[in-house]
């Protein structure tokens, strides 16, 4: 196979232009045909009191945010027992996937950059591609997908270790965003960006260490399309999206491809950002259809891989499922598992299933080390929750 992954870091600098001057390489966004678009956006909705939140700890927090004390948070949504009993937007800097938006009034019906919540996402449709056996297993060495491997160790790794982050490819992301030699930067500027991610070397037994690496979930997208014929795009919006009553969305494709960023391209409202939230809420199920086995979900928040020490970043000590962070927060003499669905600049979605909790929030600290979405949760809404 012939190695296009490295660009002279000339050409590095040019490329990267030509990607934030903000010109995707397919068609920005995507409405449903008619006939998918008939469901209504119904939500339940219910109160702070009668959740047994306190709404002084809450409004407290909204003024801290509205007043930029907390800085540059675009919406807030807090779901317990399955009722959305808090939603908030606030203005705000933001951008599209690296191009400069500006100041926004951010509201219920607008996009927002999900960043590496597309992760999870991509997790979901691994997670559905198996149910449908697509997949036979995820201990399926990824060989079985990309007969050009021809290395024997990179033959070795498993769907799982990308899912799981261990698949020991040497990759640079956390710590250098916006550096145009991120690994995930060159990977998305490549002309061949499956072959970057395959032409990397093995630094780490698979299976055995931890390591942030967007060409993982490159990867799964594309083994989804090997399966399928279906980009992951359309693959999420046939199988997820649809069935979810996602009627709108935008996935921005890889700059000399017409495929996806699935590390980090997808935008979503924050209320379907909470929809894919209660689906895992409901261990897969959505109003009865099982649209992922509940396992997958439970699986997925399991901490498989205890991530190295990543304070320097303000991230929390924690470990790793299928594409979701999971840590431990203390309060009161309890200590609480939290799963999270993670982006850079503030997009998090934290499930808290002791307490039936679920928080989101969206925001445009973009390649910040911003600690943001845990600042909300552990100061702010955990410890205003009465039945603790």
């Amino acid at each position: 196979m012939k190695n296009t992954s490295f660009l002279p870091a000339v050409l590095l600098f040019l490329l990267s232009a030509v990607q934030a001057c903000g010109q995707p390489a397919k068609p920005a966004t995507h409405d449903f045909p008619e006939n998918l678009r008939s469901r209504p956006d119904t939500l339940n909705s219910g109160s702070l009191a009668n959740a047994g939140i306190d709404s002084s700890g809450i409004l407290k927090l909204s003024r801290l945010i509205a007043e930029d004390s907390i800085s540059n948070v675009h919406s807030l949504l807090i779901i317990r027992n399955d009722k959305l009993v808090y939603e908030q937007y606030f203005r705000g800097k933001d951008q599209r996937h690296g191009k400069k938006l500006g100041v926004i009034d951010h509201a219920s019906g607008q996009l927002h950059d999900c960043r590496s919540i597309s992760k999870s996402i991509v997790s979901a449709c691994i997670g559905i591609a198996l149910r449908q056996q697509l997949i036979k297993s995820i201990d399926e060495p990824v060989k079985n997908y990309f007969p050009e491997i021809k290395d024997s160790v990179k033959a070795s790794v498993t769907i799982r270790q990308l899912l799981t982050m261990t698949s020991g490819f040497k990759w640079k992301e956390i710590g250098s965003y916006g550096s145009f030699f991120n690994s995930e930067t060159q990977m998305d500027i490549s002309f061949n960006p499956v072959g970057y991610v395959l032409s990397r070397n093995i630094t780490a037994a698979p299976g055995t260490q931890w390591n942030y690496n967007g060409g993982n979930t490159q990867l799964l997208a594309e083994i989804i399309f090997r399966k399928s014929g279906m980009t992951i795009d359309k693959y999420a919006e046939k199988y997820l999206f649809g069935p979810l009553g996602i009627t709108h969305y935008e996935w921005i494709g890889l700059t000399f491809k017409h495929i996806p960023a699935a590390a980090s391209g997808l935008r979503l409202t924050p209320r379907d950002l909470m929809k894919f939230g209660l689906l895992y809420c409901h261990e897969g199920n959505w109003n009865g259809k099982q649209l992922v086995d509940s396992a997958w979900v439970r699986d997925s928040f399991k901490p498989f891989i205890s991530r190295p020490d990543l304070s320097k970043y303000n991230l929390p000590d924690g470990a790793y499922g299928y594409q979701f962070w999971t840590f431990t927060c203390s309060l009161n003499g309890r200590t609480f598992d939290i799963a999270e669905a993670k982006g850079n600049g503030g997009q998090s979605v934290f499930f808290c299933k002791s307490l039936n909790l679920m928080v989101i929030t969206t925001g445009g600290n973009y390649n910040k080390a911003d600690n943001n979405p845990y600042v909300i949760l552990t100061k702010y809404i955990l410890p205003s929750v009465r039945t603790l």
